[in-house]
């Protein structure tokens, strides 16, 4: 299995979660949360370097929540932009001199990826120009207006998509440079740029962290995270 690249985008500032620290910086089990998903992926051999991308004004922050870390895979930080697009473009741009051959991107706040999640994408870049982990939707959905009910919506065909999704790193980085505005997510780009991207297996314990109880919800499980794989 060919290594990549890991890139995990933690410039946002997430407000949703409260605090007075961005979420990517909030005490997990002692230690604050984007550090636990460094932690996660640099234990990994399929992932050849680390790369953070940052908030302006983070770097402090950031140095303290990396202290005492192996610095060998870990790449210095780089500062994003405004919006998570021109942040992951940012990112990419950084990795240039690397030249790697693929490349993860992954959300800081998502600190409970598995292995077979990571292994899965990266195996799935062999025969595709991207892939990423979902779920299924399985909830009713309904189109709603002022809180009110009008129909019913089909889930079939839907996925909820997570992260690290994972690209032929020169693909996704033309991707990026060609695309205009801000994007959902980086599968957003790829497929504008008419890349083929593949789905694969997610996991519920791969939930991205974004209001006090999601924070709730991570300090529980991190007590048994251990035997996730």
């Amino acid at each position: 299995m060919t290594a990549a690249a890991l890139l995990i985008v933690a410039a946002g500032r997430g407000v949703r979660v409260g605090g007075d620290v961005p979420k990517q910086y909030a005490d997990l089990g002692g230690k604050a949360l984007l550090r636990h998903t460094v932690e996660r992926v640099l234990a990994l051999p399929e992932t050849s370097c680390v790369l953070a991308v940052i908030g302006n004004g983070d770097d402090k922050l950031y140095g303290a929540a990396m202290e005492g870390m192996d610095r060998d895979r870990l790449m210095d930080p780089v500062v994003g932009g405004e919006t998570r697009a021109k942040s992951v473009r940012a990112g990419l741009e950084a990795l240039v001199p690397m030249a790697p051959g693929n490349v993860l991107i992954h959300d800081a706040a998502r600190p409970f990826v598995t292995p077979r999640i990571i292994r899965g994408v990266i195996t799935a870049l062999d025969r595709h120009d991207g892939a990423f982990p979902a779920l299924p939707v399985v909830d009713a959905l309904w189109l709603a207006k002022d809180g009110i009910a009008l129909e019913a919506r089909s889930r079939n065909d839907l996925w909820r998509a997570q992260t690290p999704q994972g690209f032929k790193f020169k693909r996704i980085l033309d991707a990026h440079r060609n695309f205009p505005g801000d994007a959902a997510d980086d599968v957003e780009v790829a497929r504008a740029a008419g890349l083929d991207v593949r789905v694969v297996e997610g996991s519920e314990a791969n939930f991205k962290v974004t209001t006090p109880d999601d924070l709730a919800r991570a300090r529980v499980l991190l007590d048994r995270f251990a035997s996730l794989d």
